[in-house]
């Protein structure tokens, strides 16, 4: 059989078994399936655990909502919480999901990538707010928003209590 006489057969036997009311209604959701895929949360706790590149040293006091690490940050600081700006306080667990953030850290003059993690497990702290938007994108952009309750993540959708801020790499400049 010639190739021709084959995609004739297929597309006169796919005709009979749809129509076209179909075809665009499975075409919009796929369209539609594609559309959402970017705001699917992003599991970045690999990263956030062991940073890959050179870690900056603190500068600063880590209480401080001024601290230079905390540029994208928006909840309740872990280092005055019982724990510290890196590790969650006892009893409660790291969410998987973040948001990042790019600081700039006027000790060393090098931007670096922040991720931000929720501590959950525990009600909220509810000491050393801070909230600084800087480079705070829309909630459809989920994985540089800071406006979630990422503990929705966590394994039991537990109460959020503080946020830590960990350093995943250095910031690339662009060319």
């Amino acid at each position: 059989m010639k190739p021709d006489r084959i995609f004739e057969k297929a597309a006169r036997s796919l005709a009979k078994r749809t129509s076209r009311r179909s075809l665009l209604a499975s075409l919009g959701q796929l369209l539609t399936g594609a559309a959402l895929l970017p705001l699917l949360p992003i599991d970045r706790t690999a990263r956030a655990q062991s940073p890959s590149s050179p870690v900056a040293k603190p500068t600063a006091d880590e209480q401080n909502c001024e601290y230079w690490k905390y540029c994208a940050i928006d909840g309740f600081l872990c280092a005055c919480c019982g724990g510290t700006s890196t590790s969650c306080p006892p009893g409660t667990q790291s969410s998987p999901i973040t948001w990042i953030g790019t600081c700039h850290n006027p000790g060393d003059g090098r931007d670096y990538i922040v991720s931000y993690n929720d501590c959950c497990g525990k009600s909220s702290c509810g000491r050393c707010l801070c909230n600084r938007n800087e480079g705070d994108r829309p909630l459809y952009r989920p994985q540089a928003a800071n406006d979630y309750n990422w503990c929705v993540g966590s394994k039991a959708n537990i109460p959020y209590h503080c946020t830590v801020s960990r350093i995943v790499g250095i910031a690339e400049k662009k060319a």
